[in-house]
């Protein structure tokens, strides 16, 4: 597999100088479901705001490189930035229902990104939007597309936005938390369905999530962030079977056993943590004298 996309030395931080991301260094392969694993706020969602360039307005990026395809989307001018992320990358997002725009209806929410980004004429659009519908398995298409988002169900918004995103055949996908928002009978079948959709149409994929076990399910390889750093970047199965930082290791220790409901949870310890905040301290400062 050729690289597709690297990240290095990615710094981003709030306007009053706090890190938020810590100089992430990331490769993705092509074809490759990586996961990106972390509790809230360990800044997952910021590293696939960062590649689409659409960042809060609050942070700013302090330094590094995201190469896509062989060019810095970070030299780039605003125009040409969006132009290539606009064709060549697309997003799932979290919540479905606020997503998608509840004043209209499913089908034109579709057609008009083919039609604005791809340039298609309308009819041809139309059909593509029904092919699509079919792929992400909507039994009623002609009901769907005439529909609006609050007369769906979560699951069914969720299935409309994962048609969105493969609408313009991007080569790279970013799914934050997908599955979030849904009862865990759906979760099951979303994942099923990015799944196959990712084979099928052999897309590079980079899966935000808190669950280990959806990383297990999908991923060929992780990132584990903590406070903005990446704690352990390795194969999924190197992580299950012997994983490398403490931190790591705690949180598979940490993760609920379903298999025995009983069984007591177990929080990482303090002295992990102690740890692991010492590390990012100790990097913060080398960060800042070496600016």
């Amino acid at each position: 597999m050729n690289s597709f996309l690297q990240i290095r030395n990615l710094s981003v931080s709030l306007s009053n100088g706090q890190r938020v991301l810590r100089s992430i260094n990331m490769e993705l392969k092509k074809g490759e479901v990586r996961g990106l694993v972390g509790e809230s706020g360990a800044g997952k969602s910021m590293i696939g705001k960062a590649i689409l360039g659409i960042l809060p307005r609050a942070l700013k990026i302090d330094a590094g490189e995201i190469i896509f395809q062989g060019k810095n989307l970070l030299n780039l001018k605003s125009n040409e930035f969006r132009k290539i992320i606009g064709a060549n990358a697309a997003l799932i997002p979290q919540d479905p229902l606020t997503a998608l725009n509840p004043s209209h209806r499913i089908g034109p929410q579709i057609t008009n990104r083919l039609v604005d980004i791809l340039g298609w004429k309308k009819s041809d659009a139309i059909i593509k939007t029904y092919d699509l519908l079919d792929e992400v398995q909507i039994a009623d298409p002609e009901r769907v597309v005439n529909s609006f988002p609050h007369e769906l169900s979560g699951g069914m918004r969720q299935r409309i936005l994962i048609a969105s995103a493969f609408a313009a055949t991007p080569k790279l996908i970013i799914a934050d938390e997908p599955t979030t928002a849904l009862d865990v009978t759906v979760q099951k079948q979303i994942l099923k369905l990015i799944k196959e959709m990712q084979i099928r149409h052999g897309t590079t994929l980079l899966f935000v999530t808190h669950d280990l076990g959806v990383v297990s399910k999908i991923c060929q390889s992780l990132s584990v962030l903590y406070s903005g750093k990446v704690i352990e970047d390795t194969s999924v199965s190197s992580f299950f079977n012997m994983p490398q930082h403490e931190y790591s290791k705690a949180l598979l220790v940490a993760t609920p056993k379903y298999t025995d409901p009983k069984s007591d949870l177990i929080p990482v310890s303090e002295e992990v943590l102690t740890s692991v905040n010492g590390e990012i301290a100790r990097a913060d400062k080398e960060w800042v004298n070496g600016r």
